[in-house]
């Protein structure tokens, strides 16, 4: 359904004489900014989460003990919780968007549903973890506290796993979901 309304509120390379829009969007460049914004935000949060939990994390148990991996985690994290916070304000709102210009909840499939109610599931979960186990890491770093810091990071792990997790599944879901 996105890709349809995409195609078909797409501008028309020889455009009738009115330059009439086409119904479905009185905007057809809106469409396709929301949808840029959206998937990119996506990228970031669940490409950002592919990273830290593959590469920067291993790489960091690998090579450095806790007094220095453990500030490079809440440092590392902190950076990007920060644009997770901008992510994820920038996909409920094109999200939400989107839905709006496609005529709303009941003129969208199921799959839109449901990639609506994991989003909204996963900002929950990314709250409490910005503001739940990550200020607990900062706290026991700031304090030295190597084995309360590693304790927070590994809760800050473990629902970081289970968000990636649910963005894979939405991944799927953008993708697949029209022909399920």
């Amino acid at each position: 359904e996105f890709a349809e309304l995409l195609i078909d509120c797409a501008p028309d390379p020889t455009p009738p004489a009115d330059a009439s829009l086409p119904a479905c969007c009185p905007v057809p460049n809106l469409a396709s900014l929301l949808l840029f914004v959206h998937l990119a935000a996506a990228v970031v949060w669940v490409g950002g989460m592919v990273f830290a939990h593959f590469a920067l994390r291993p790489a960091a148990v690998a090579t450095l003990d806790p007094p220095q991996r453990l500030p490079l985690m809440a440092a590392a994290l902190g950076r990007f919780f920060a644009w997770v916070v901008v992510a994820v304000a920038a996909i409920l709102a094109t999200g939400f968007g989107l839905i709006a210009a496609m005529g709303g909840f009941r003129a969208v499939g199921g799959y839109v549903h449901a990639m609506t109610a994991i989003g909204i599931v996963m900002a929950v979960i990314f709250v409490g973890i910005r503001w739940g186990s990550y200020p607990r890491l900062v706290a026991a770093v700031a304090a030295r506290d190597w084995p309360a810091a590693a304790a927070a990071l590994g809760q800050v792990r473990r629902w970081v796993t289970i968000n990636l997790v649910l963005g894979t599944l939405t991944v799927a879901l953008a993708t697949l979901g029209r022909g399920l």
